[in-house]
């Protein structure tokens, strides 16, 4: 399967990544059916069209606006846009991801809850465009892995509806910092804004490694050209790529950091066997990991407390799956962080014959395999073993691994 790889030459923004897309050949009906199916089609006008930097050939795109109704827009607003529009699962996330960073950095920087940020320049309907567009030309592409080099920023001051912001502005430096970016400096003495907050909100949530394969093959390209003039070619590449070698932990850190959303609620008034069910219910949707226990509650009563471990991303997912399938009225929620160790699910040859494992690299590189619980299960139920048994034998026979999934 294909990879991608995004060149930032030097910043990015997110109409010239959308222009790199289609040069690169995605369909513009790809790029607009979502934005269809979200009501906004009479509200913008978009055009390809060939243009050049610096003499280097590309592609501009250019929103028209066709109706005012939506250049300010809040993330309350936005955020119903997404959930209720008809849209695949999948790219619902992808885009929901991209605009819930950006009204964490916004609030952040305001001092104001996420919800209550107003987007302005973010929330119009280029910058919808913008985002939604990329957004969908990375779900027709459907790259195994998306990687990007580190992009630059710029300095000095841009004109935005907050007033004069100096550069980098204040969403792009809290994007960097929260997702743990690295940036290049060298061309940091160029004035003029690199990389805007939409360009990086849209890197921060979509690439996978932020640092190209050691080795490739390029199969096609599109580059897109930014509006800003400079001394240099403004542009982005992206390329469909073929990995030389298994790069496949290439820029990751190990343990690695990520923020988790902790949901929970003690409830008293449904039965074992409802609670059970819902349990299960979450971790089908896709929670990390659930635990309940029995609880004494008010007036002497038995209930449950239930915890569960989301991934950032689904907590408004997971808040309707509590109010939908369980009895609770309110439920608690905090953000945390966890450090993890990297894996990857595979399958190796032992005497009992190909059976799923498990790998974790530990950080100093060493690489340690477990087999899958339920393999276990089985084989001590068909060989008339101890849990101990099977598991040593495995680790006495087990060879060639086949993984399933790259490091992650």
């Amino acid at each position: 399967m294909e990879e991608v790889l995004i060149e930032c030459s030097p910043g990015v923004s997110g109409d010239m990544l959308l222009a790199a897309f289609y040069d690169l050949g995605v369909p513009k009906k790809v790029i607009e059916k979502p934005l269809i199916d979200l009501g906004l089609k009479n509200l913008y006008n978009l055009q390809f069209e060939e243009s050049k930097s610096c003499s280097i050939r590309g592609v501009k795109a250019n929103v028209e606006k066709i109706d005012s109704s939506l250049i300010k827009r809040n993330w309350r607003s936005i955020k119903e846009l997404i959930l209720n529009g008809n849209l695949e699962e999948k790219l619902r996330q992808r885009i929901y991801k991209v605009f819930e960073s950006l009204a964490i950095a916004e609030g952040k920087v305001h001092g104001i809850n996420s919800d209550d940020v107003h987007f302005h320049e973010i929330g119009a309907i280029d910058s919808l465009v913008d985002i939604i567009g990329v957004c969908a030309a990375l779900n027709f592409l459907n790259p195994k892995k998306v990687y990007c080099n580190e992009p630059m920023l710029g300095k000095g001051f841009v004109q935005t509806e907050h007033g004069t912001l100096s550069v980098p502005t204040p969403a792009v430096i809290e994007l960097i910092t929260k997702k743990n970016i690295n940036v290049i400096s060298c061309l940091d003495s160029i004035e003029g804004e690199l990389s805007t907050p939409t360009g990086i909100a849209l890197l921060s949530n979509v690439i996978d490694y932020l640092q190209p394969p050691s080795k490739y093959s390029i199969n096609s390209y599109g580059v897109g050209i930014g509006s800003q003039k400079f001394p240099f070619p403004n542009l982005v590449r992206i390329y469909k790529i073929i990995p030389c070698e298994d790069s496949s932990t290439n820029g990751q850190i190990n343990p690695k950091f990520e923020e988790i959303i902790v949901q929970e609620a003690w409830i008293d008034d449904q039965t074992s066997e409802d609670i059970s069910n819902f349990v299960e219910k979450l971790r089908i949707e896709g929670a990390y990991d659930v635990s309940y226990q029995a609880i004494n509650m008010k007036k002497s009563r038995i209930g449950f407390s239930i915890q569960a471990i989301i991934p950032i991303q689904k907590k408004e997912y997971f808040r309707r799956i509590w109010f939908d399938y369980s009895n609770t009225i309110g439920i608690r929620e905090r953000t945390q962080s966890r450090w993890i160790l990297i894996r990857r699910r595979g399958e190796c040859s032992t005497s009992f014959g190909t059976i799923k494992v498990k790998q974790t690299m530990k950080p100093d590189g060493s690489i340690s395999t477990k087999p899958e619980n339920d393999e276990v299960f089985r084989l001590k139920l068909n060989h008339k073993k101890s849990a101990d048994e099977i598991r040593k034998i495995i680790k006495e026979t087990s060879k060639d691994f086949k993984a399933f999934e790259n490091w992650k």
